[in-house]
């Protein structure tokens, strides 16, 4: 039965973004290209060869990942100490990356992660990194995720701590403490 009322238009659906699109059709890619490259090593060099290379990459990306993560957490206690933010800190992010990719199995994840341990490297890609980030918080949207993480950096406090205590106006507090006993008078 029609009404002969209009019908609505559909609403149009929102269009993919490239990276959402082309992503997972890249990471089909490259690892049928792992694949095809470990049975081209492995018909030359031999299966154990292989299995020995893969096995050294991945203690070797144990082992980078965990002097990455005490160097991180090295740097952010002496920030702390300091009473300051950490500095440097994209290096480790980097290294840790690096030792994953090694950990991945296949030549070419172990090629990309050998390739992040090297500190040149590290500064070009990291520099990269921090324009890209910088470029899509300004285009960042209001009430986007990004605009409220711009927000807090913009700002954020400074760090610094005052000590002190809480002195209370009234001096006829009747609070208790976590075991239910009256808090004795505060001292002026």
């Amino acid at each position: 039965m029609t009404t002969g009322a209009p019908t609505p238009p559909t609403p149009a659906r929102p269009r993919r973004s490239r990276l959402r699109t082309f992503l997972p059709l890249g990471i089909a890619a490259w690892v049928v290209l792992e694949i095809w490259l470990l049975t081209v090593v492995a018909s030359s060099a031999g299966g154990f060869t292989v299995f020995l290379v893969l096995l050294a990459g991945i203690v070797a990306g144990a082992v980078v990942i965990r002097l990455a993560g005490r160097r991180a957490f090295q740097t952010l206690n002496e920030a702390m100490q300091r009473g300051t933010a950490p500095t440097g800190g994209g290096g480790n992010g980097l290294l840790m990356l690096g030792g994953l990719l090694l950990m991945i199995p296949g030549l070419i994840s172990d090629a990309f992660g050998l390739l992040l341990l090297i500190p040149a490297v590290q500064k070009v890609v990291s520099r990269y990194a921090e324009r890209t980030f910088e470029r899509r918080l300004r285009k960042a949207a209001p009430g986007s995720l990004g605009d409220a993480f711009q927000q807090t950096r913009i700002h954020r406090p400074d760090g610094k701590v005052v000590q002190g205590e809480v002195i209370r106006d009234d001096p006829a507090d009747t609070s208790t403490d976590s075991t239910g006993h009256p808090r004795p008078p505060l001292n002026r």
